[in-house]
């Protein structure tokens, strides 16, 4: 089993720690701890937010293991490398697109979710070279956007220096 608080700790050193910021252009808008309010306009920390209190840590990571960590099955894969480049990816990229890119990467179906077939694969792969495949697959991806959007341009070497950085 893989270990979510390494994963946890990690991640939010790239989203920034326990900060409210906006950044314009970014499509997630008002963010805190990476958790960005268009995409989970629900959360429970948006109303300490909004009452100008700062939500519990407790808040935060129970969110990251329900929506992102649970989903991507990181308590069933053996490999804590290979568990944190998912997880992260799954908060940068969201849950589908990490997983289809990881599919892509143990050559399973890329259908975007994450099975027996998928977990086998991933607890099977040599945990080096899935990060390398999987860094490589995550830096076209960026490319991608980038081409289709010239406005994301600004975010692109952050991007690549979160994924060279696992």
């Amino acid at each position: 089993m893989a270990n979510f608080e390494q994963a946890f700790d990690k991640m939010m050193e790239d989203e920034g720690g326990y900060v409210l910021h906006e950044v314009q252009g970014d499509r997630g808008g008002q963010t805190y701890a990476g958790i960005a309010r268009k995409m989970h306009p629900k959360w429970e920390g948006w109303q300490h937010i909004d009452y100008q209190e700062t939500p519990p840590t407790q808040l935060v990571r129970d969110f990251y293991k329900e929506n992102f960590w649970n989903k991507i099955k990181g308590d069933d894969l053996t490999h804590d490398v290979i568990a944190s480049s998912l997880f992260n990816f799954a908060v940068n990229a969201g849950v589908p697109v990490s997983i289809k890119l990881a599919q892509i990467c143990v050559k399973t179906a890329p259908d975007g979710v994450i099975g027996p077939k998928t977990i086998s694969a991933l607890n099977q792969a040599n945990p080096e070279l899935f990060v390398a495949y999987y860094a490589l697959a995550k830096i076209a991806r960026y490319r991608d956007i980038v081409t289709r959007d010239r406005s994301q341009m600004k975010f692109m070497l952050g991007w690549i220096n979160r994924t060279l950085k696992l």
